[in-house]
């Protein structure tokens, strides 16, 4: 009962699907590719949309793109595209779909060229997440200039839909920057996971 008085970030109170992603995903540093992958296909069909109405689709997402199967995705035909786009459970916006098979090749290059792509993509912030002290909303910037960094190197390397507001709203997803503001209870706890990495 008392978590529903627990202070949270303020854009975090909308619906119930964004607290939860909030208290237990936001801000959490994140290292596998596979969720790495997801969330930068995701954060890319956000553009012009809400944060609530791409997890309302998630799910959907995980079906229709077989789990973020890289490998799967960047095989996909013409005709498994034509199927997506007749697909509701989805964002059904053909530079969207196409830009998921597209940073689908980019991102399998990036793991055979550095190994994987945690290694590549935690690299613009040095390798360990960077805490910032924000008091308000109004505090966190669009964009920095290490999510600059992150989205001219993507965009040079191919990728789609990786402008630096997507950038770096990724960033604040998979933890390479905690946006937390320091009267959220997640914001301690999202430090105090950092440390235990």
């Amino acid at each position: 009962m008392g978590e529903v008085f627990m202070k949270r970030c303020d854009w975090a109170n909308s619906n119930l699907l964004v607290t939860r992603h909030h208290d237990e995903e936001w801000g959490v540093p994140v290292h596998d590719d596979r969720l790495l992958f997801e969330m930068l296909i995701l954060e890319g069909a956000q553009a012009g949309l809400s944060w609530a109405a791409i997890l309302q689709k998630r799910e959907g997402y995980l079906k229709a793109f077989d789990n973020f199967d890289a490998r799967k995705i960047a095989g996909y035909s013409a005709e498994k595209i034509e199927q997506l786009l007749q697909n509701p459970e989805i964002v059904r916006n053909k530079l969207k779909i196409n830009a998921t098979v597209e940073n689908a090749r980019r991102f399998l290059e990036i793991q055979n060229d550095y190994g994987s792509f945690d290694a590549f993509i935690w690299s613009f912030v040095g390798g360990k997440p960077i805490n910032n002290s924000r008091g308000k909303l109004s505090d966190i910037p669009a964009s920095t200039p290490e999510s600059d960094t992150m989205s001219r190197n993507l965009r040079e390397k191919g990728f789609k839909f990786a402008g630096t507001t997507i950038c770096y709203a990724y960033m604040q997803a998979v933890g390479m920057v905690n946006d937390h503001l320091t009267s959220c209870f997640r914001y301690p706890e999202v430090k105090k996971l950092q440390t235990d990495e």
